[in-house]
């Protein structure tokens, strides 16, 4: 039986902020499922947004204290079961009774005391893993200082990079201090003259994964590494990445409560038309079921493509029978420009500056096309759920994009969207086009049929998560 902890900072349903809580909300009970006699564990922050109804839930296990430098703090440790995995809730109110999960002026202190608390609860909970898998920045302490301050040589260690963007840096000041390492330590987490998480996790982690294979490929490369393509071409012999997959019973067509009308590939396909004339109807677009409707959920920020879609969305809407919603909030530059695109098209366009999952899932279920032209994307789900509600996706081959969709071919019929190479707004508008010819023609049945079966379930991803630990355990 295998026995593995993981160390993060959200999780889907307790707190969240984006990917990383979704994944840590679904992988773990993924892999219980693949394997029952997996013992698998999560440990959280006692965040101060967990809701009542959760904190009801839980049980007080044990306290003590975790010397982090100078410092004894406190540390109470409760408790819950979910979906077959123990969630674990580190409890310290100076630290987690903020209304954000991260941007505080502290982080670094926060979150390397979550780190050395989910390593010393261990004698307290009366559990040793096999596997101490930690994900992102935040966890990336616990990774080290099992290394460096710990005697544990049974616990192997698994680092995840779900976005290399964000490495937790700071200031050569808080070596000693704040995070309670010693010079011995500079090696280990030092990069370019500053102290780097990220960096000190692959350098200690037996493992080094990311969230897609063609993502483990491109931070090799310097424009996608964010600076830190030096070490993991060092550490290359020990990364690989695996494709994040999403809920099936989250994002089910066929029996979502939040969209209008139910559907699947097999039943009631024509509920999707209706899912449009509502949307259509809702959110003030010119009410036309023949229409194909082209949509953006995203965060508005230029690294998702939003600079290539400024450049050439008006000439698209100008030229071609078409609807484009978005849905998303960010940079205050994109959000006048699309009110201002909405204002220049009445009827054809709507922009929705906001973030609301129910909305997300309407658009989902009512759009013909999903437009995700990022500069990079390590994994992406909005393009897999978008799929699943047989929205075809027009993507850049990049991360996970790459990964999850294929472009479709005339003469196999084989695929599930539509693809483009270069990071170049017309390459883009191409794309777009020649998704619009594939709506108007017999084979948009085929490739939304494609798109509606591609397995992304979290089935697949477990399985490559046990055989990954399965390898760690049998070489380390």
């Amino acid at each position: 039986m295998s026995k593995i902890l993981f160390v993060a900072a959200e999780a889907v349903p307790f707190a969240s902020t984006g990917g990383l809580g979704d994944v840590i909300g679904s992988l773990p009970e993924a892999i219980v499922k693949a394997d029952k006699s997996a013992d698998v564990r999560v440990v959280l922050p006692l965040h101060e947004k967990i809701s009542a109804e959760h904190r009801a839930a839980m049980t007080k296990v044990c306290e003590f204290t975790v010397a982090l430098s100078w410092r004894n703090l406190y540390c109470g440790i409760w408790s819950l079961k979910k979906g077959g995995v123990t969630y674990y809730f580190i409890d310290n109110e100076y630290y987690f009774k903020r209304a954000r999960l991260y941007g505080e002026f502290d982080d670094a202190e926060r979150y390397a005391y979550f780190s050395k608390a989910a390593i010393d609860m261990l004698p307290h909970i009366g559990f040793y893993p096999d596997i101490l898998h930690a994900h992102d920045w935040q966890a990336a302490m616990a990774v080290i200082y099992l290394r460096r301050q710990y005697s544990y040589p049974d616990i192997h260690t698994v680092y995840t990079i779900h976005n290399i963007e964000y490495q937790g840096v700071y200031s050569f000041s808080i070596l000693s201090d704040v995070l309670g390492l010693s010079e011995a330590d500079r090696d280990i987490i030092e990069y370019h003259g500053d102290i780097n998480f990220t960096k000190g996790a692959i350098v200690c982690c037996d493992k080094l994964t990311t969230v897609s294979q063609k993502y483990s490929e491109e931070i090799r490369t310097p424009f996608y590494s964010y600076g830190l393509y030096h070490v993991i071409n060092r550490f290359s012999f020990k990364t690989m990445g695996i494709v994040n997959g999403i809920d099936y019973k989250t994002y089910n067509p066929a029996a979502d409560p939040d969209i209008p009308a139910n559907f699947s590939y097999a039943r009631n396909l024509k509920n999707k038309t209706l899912c449009k004339i509502t949307l259509q109807e809702k959110v003030g677009l010119t009410v036309s079921p023949d229409t194909p409707m082209v949509a953006m959920i995203t965060r508005l920020a230029s690294h998702k493509g939003l600079d290539l879609v400024k450049r050439v969305i008006d000439e698209a809407l100008a030229t071609e029978d078409m609807q484009f919603v978005l849905l998303g909030t960010g940079e205050k530059d994109y959000e006048v420009f699309f009110k201002e695109l909405e204002n220049r098209f009445p009827g054809k366009v709507r922009a929705l500056l906001e973030f609301n999952k129910k909305l997300s899932k309407e658009i989902y279920a009512a759009a013909d096309l999903f437009l995700m032209p990022s500069k990079s994307e390590p994994c992406g789900l909005s393009q897999m759920m978008a799929s699943r509600y047989g929205t075809v996706a027009i993507v850049r081959e990049t991360g996970g994009l790459y990964d999850t969709i294929k472009p479709f071919d005339h003469t196999t019929g084989e695929g599930n969207g539509v693809t483009f190479v270069t990071y170049n707004a017309h390459d883009m508008l191409d794309a777009i086009r020649r998704a619009l010819a594939l709506y108007r023609s017999p084979d948009f049945k085929k490739l939304r049929r494609n798109a509606m079966t591609t397995d992304f379930s979290w089935e697949i991803s477990a399985k490559r998560y046990l055989a990954m630990y399965s390898d760690v355990l049998t070489l380390y």
